[in-house]
């Protein structure tokens, strides 16, 4: 993990946290998707909480860079947004109203 990556976990899942983030191919995240949320897609990023003090993120960067050209955004500062939003959720928030607001404070704390 790089180190603004290090950072950014710490930040929002504390020094205790045991993280494993996974770059995997379209074919994997497309598995765990049906797997876990019966969709059967590919998608750019996937969160699995295992306790309260660990957790796995799974990252498919080919559908990352589809959805940062989608969000005109580049492809590193898409991966940023997706790494916070993965650990948002693995703090144990849903996607609404409170997720989005706490999202943002973090993108403007890491300039995403």
């Amino acid at each position: 993990m790089t180190p603004k990556f290090e950072l950014i976990q710490k930040t929002i899942l504390g020094s205790d946290y045991e993280l494993s983030l996974v770059f995997c191919t379209a074919r994997k995240i497309q598995s765990l998707n049906k797997i876990y949320r019966n969709i059967n897609k590919p998608t750019d990023i996937l969160s699995f909480p295992l306790s309260k003090t660990s957790g796995e993120i799974f990252i498919c960067k080919s559908e990352t860079r589809k959805m940062a050209k989608e969000f005109d955004r580049s492809y590193d500062n898409f991966l940023t947004f997706l790494f916070i939003h993965g650990l948002v959720h693995l703090k144990g928030h849903d996607h609404g109203p409170k997720m989005e607001k706490l999202e943002a404070k973090f993108r403007k704390q890491f300039s995403v």
